[in-house]
């Protein structure tokens, strides 16, 4: 048994009004769904590209095995955040960041800097070393701190951070010195150092 409203819109008399109701209706549709292309903040998306390097460091007056040269493999991995691009026109329509631009400020401020090189902290018991390394080798690397893993990964988001576009920030970076020993870096954790 139907109702009285939907013998109504059945009737002959009613079908114009149920064809203007249905028109209005995809006319309001429409208008919302460019409210909210207009309206609505897009998004926030994190980027991650991983990176590769190999390198050699001593811990200078460290008490373990890690205080002789040694090198490692390491993984890099760099996660940036953002908006995607939401204007139509731009070459980087829906893109937080064009990866090979991420690329690009990697390589330059880290992996060319610290590829096959070896990684000292600049001390004065560490000059006279250095002049001995340097008539051997020209990749040796001085630093203001000890060359641990958790300390250039400190070092990386600075140098990062300065080099990224308008309205991406670095999230977060992790450093493997094995496949099982990394650490981790996360802007939110050192909003009050940045």
């Amino acid at each position: 048994m139907r109702s009285a409203a939907c013998a109504h819109w059945g009737d002959g008399r009613s079908r114009t009004a149920r064809h203007l109701f249905f028109m209005l209706l995809s006319a309001v549709r429409i208008r919302a769904i460019g409210f909210i292309r207009i309206f609505v903040p897009m998004t926030v998306i994190r980027l991650t590209k991983e990176f590769s390097f190999e390198a050699a460091h001593a811990l200078d007056g460290y008490d373990g095995p890690c205080r002789e040269v040694h090198g490692h493999s390491y993984r890099l991995f760099v996660t940036v955040r953002g908006v995607p691009q939401g204007d139509e026109r731009s070459p980087k329509y829906g893109m937080v960041m064009d990866f090979g631009d991420l690329k690009r400020l990697v390589h330059e401020q880290i992996v060319s800097r610290l590829d096959h090189a070896f990684v000292l902290r600049r001390t004065a018991a560490n000059e006279t070393l250095l002049a001995a390394l340097r008539l051997r080798f020209d990749r040796v690397v001085l630093v203001d701190y000890q060359p641990t893993c958790e300390n250039m990964l400190a070092d990386f988001a600075r140098r990062l951070r300065g080099g990224l576009p308008t309205g991406v920030e670095l999230h977060a970076l992790k450093l493997h010195e094995t496949a099982a020993s990394y650490a981790e870096w996360y802007a939110d954790d050192n909003a009050d150092r940045l």
